[in-house]
């Protein structure tokens, strides 16, 4: 079953943060994941919230966003977007039929 992760993300530092995204990347695709969402306009429907950028990645299973997530390639990406951002970030498995 296909697993999601969507993080909200608050940049603090722009230019470090496209570093992040360099390296984050091809770690991304090591692990057989995929963008689905990389930022672009937010809208509210309901509710009250106002996120900031949303990103949301597809894995083939939730095991493999785990093992990207905790993954020695994705470490150094990871503490590049600590450094220069904020960030929410949550695993949820579904699939489309």
């Amino acid at each position: 079953m296909a697993a999601y992760i969507i993080i909200e993300i608050k940049i603090k530092d722009t230019e470090m943060f496209e570093e992040y995204k360099k390296l984050a990347t091809d770690t991304i695709a090591l692990y057989g994941g995929k963008y689905i969402v990389r930022g672009g306009k937010t809208e509210i429907l309901e509710g009250n919230r106002i996120p900031n950028r949303i990103v949301i990645l597809e894995f083939p299973s939730a095991d493999q966003a785990k093992k990207w997530w905790s993954s020695v390639e994705y470490a150094p990406a990871m503490k590049l977007r600590n450094m220069s951002a904020e960030s929410d970030m949550i695993l949820v498995e579904g699939y489309i039929k």
